[in-house]
């Protein structure tokens, strides 16, 4: 955190540009972008203190709290920059800066920018210097960032000031008691922590950060990941309070994360797809702090910030294999994000009006490009899972997911490409993608997973234009979006991965490769209801399948255009 680090000129080797514009990404270029992650928080960090110099607030002022932490930075930087690049700290600084501008809501300003303090603590424990600092407690809980969370016992329930003291590594917390007196913990949360009945872990005072453990593939020592389940400011924007996994969840958790490390500790060179465990920086278990009832087989809910390099909150999977997926898909967006605050790579105006597709909803083009970086990541997870792959089902699987997300992705590559709203550098980066899944695509996959991957992509554009785009009127311009458009659920995404064994609807009919039954099928549904989407979108994609000509090529490019359909 000295001035000349951060007065260094910034520019990125052609090199490392080319391997991230490629949807891959060494440790190197990782390394890099993270470099420039830390810059920008620092020019934050300098914007928001300047907002917040003549704050009235009950705690310590944020000059003072700044100077703790610098004297901190200055005896032991290694830790106090771990704090400053944690992804729940650019998430507290953009919320923060969200705030002073009247963009989100939140505690009280004066708590929010409180939050320093507690930066502060964690940073002056790591370096064994002496402080004392007034802090926010919510109901008697202090977080302090990268350490765990203090819990006074029988605190006052709500908002109030209390007193934090370190000293040599040991942290003293006081604060309003329940009914009368003074609440206080002290502890080491560098170590075990100590009260005055035995130790304050023990009781409940001090709840230790959690972390995921892997061990590399050369034997390396054990590198971990955090498992963010106390801090304020780990969700997207919002303020959040604590959601403490239980025991058997957070073991459920390790245990996933160590299975999903090992499927991605595959030896060759760095392309899309493959992720170093040790690039991660937090993951946010999301929705779920016990094991039971148990995740869905299929659903997978992730999502990161730009603010939040490295993180990534989490619905934890069924399996590992869907956890390594899901932890390629978000580092992805993490490492765009950050070459979206390095280079202008495209001119957005934000309307959204793209078809993506992954999604049921149409995209604006920043979106549009975050979901082809991360989906091409995604093809080069599963290209690598089927050069791997052993028994029928894990190649028939694996070829599925590759064939569809490729072909995906490509299409989306190309909508960018042909928008006329990338920058030089954001051509540069599209082209580069291209490039890989134009590769891709000469690659051979078993002919009933390629057939099944594009017959589940038609579907899902076929139902997507049904659902969201109206037929044109007389009148010019691009395509109108049905005001009474929503989300839906894409069930043939995940259907289309195996081919059924023993068929019996008009899906598994087609999955199965009996575009003719299951024509009939579908015909059958639409006597009743003309108009459905699914039905109708199973109709005409199984009509081209029989019929690949003119006519239904031009059903596939504009089925909103399509009349209701005779029983035949």
């Amino acid at each position: 955190m000295t001035s000349e680090q951060h007065l260094a000129p910034f520019r990125m080797p052609d090199r490392l540009f080319a391997e991230l514009a490629a949807g891959g990404g060494s440790a190197t270029a990782v390394a890099f972008l993270e470099r420039a992650e830390r810059a920008r928080r620092l020019l934050l960090l300098r914007t928001l203190l300047g907002h917040l110099g003549a704050l009235p607030t009950p705690l310590t002022p944020v000059a003072e709290a700044w100077r703790v932490l610098k004297e901190a930075a200055e005896k032991s930087p290694e830790p106090v920059e771990r704090l400053l690049l944690a992804p729940a700290t650019g998430g507290w600084l953009s919320h923060m800066l969200r705030r002073v501008h009247g963009t989100a809501t939140g505690p009280p300003l004066w708590a929010e920018a409180g939050h320093l303090c507690a930066l502060a603590l964690s940073a002056s424990l790591h370096a064994g210097t002496e402080t004392v600092l007034d802090v926010p407690l919510t109901s008697g809980r202090l977080p302090l960032p990268g350490l765990g969370m203090v819990q006074l016992p029988d605190a006052a329930e709500g908002l109030a000031v209390g007193r934090a003291t370190t000293a040599g590594g040991e942290l003293t917390v006081t604060g309003s008691g329940d009914a009368t007196g003074t609440a206080r913990v002290t502890c080491r949360p560098l170590r075990e922590c100590e009260g005055a009945e035995g130790t304050a872990a023990g009781r409940g005072h001090w709840l230790p950060l959690r972390t995921l453990t892997h061990t590399g593939p050369d034997g390396t020592a054990p590198a971990t990941v955090v498992l963010e389940d106390l801090d304020p400011y780990r969700d997207l924007d919002d303020h959040l309070p604590p959601a403490r996994l239980d025991e058997d969840e957070a073991q459920e958790w390790q245990r996933l994360f160590g299975e999903a490390a090992r499927i991605l500790a595959r030896p060759g060179v760095p392309g899309p797809g493959r992720v170093d465990p040790a690039m991660i920086r937090a993951i946010v278990p999301f929705g779920r702090t016990a094991v039971s009832p148990p995740p869905l087989p299929f659903v997978q809910v992730s999502a990161s910030s730009g603010d939040s390099f490295g993180g990534m909150l989490i619905v934890r999977p069924a399996s590992a294999l869907a956890l390594a997926e899901t932890l390629v898909h978000e580092l992805q967006h993490s490492k765009l994000a950050a070459l979206l605050h390095l280079f202008p790579l495209l001119e957005d105006d934000r309307a959204e009006r793209y078809y993506a597709p992954w999604r049921t909803d149409p995209r604006h083009l920043t979106g549009l490009l975050h979901g082809a970086y991360a989906f091409t990541g995604v093809a080069g997870f599963w290209r690598d899972r089927l050069a791997g792959a052993e028994g029928t089902e894990a190649v028939e699987r694996a070829a599925y997911f590759f064939a569809l997300r490729r072909l995906q992705s490509r299409l989306a590559v190309r909508t960018l490409l042909t928008s006329g709203s990338l920058t030089v550098q954001g051509r540069a980066l599209v082209r580069g993608l291209a490039r890989t899944l134009d590769d891709w695509l000469r690659e051979p996959v078993p002919p009933a997973a390629l057939s099944r991957a594009r017959t589940a992509a038609a579907l899902h554009r076929t139902e997507w234009r049904l659902r969201n785009v109206a037929p044109p009127s007389s009148g010019p311009g691009g395509p109108r979006f049905r005001p009474d458009r929503a989300s839906w659920p894409d069930v043939r995404t995940h259907a289309f991965a195996a081919r059924p064994v023993a068929p019996h609807t008009a899906d598994e009919q087609l999955a199965a490769g009996d575009a003719a039954a299951a024509l009939a099928r579908y015909a059958d549904q639409l006597a009743t209801d003309p108009a459905e989407p699914h039905a109708l979108a199973g109709w005409i994609v199984a009509r081209a399948v029989l019929d690949p000509g003119r006519t239904t090529r031009r059903m596939l490019a504009r089925p909103e255009l399509l009349q209701p359909l005779p029983s035949g």
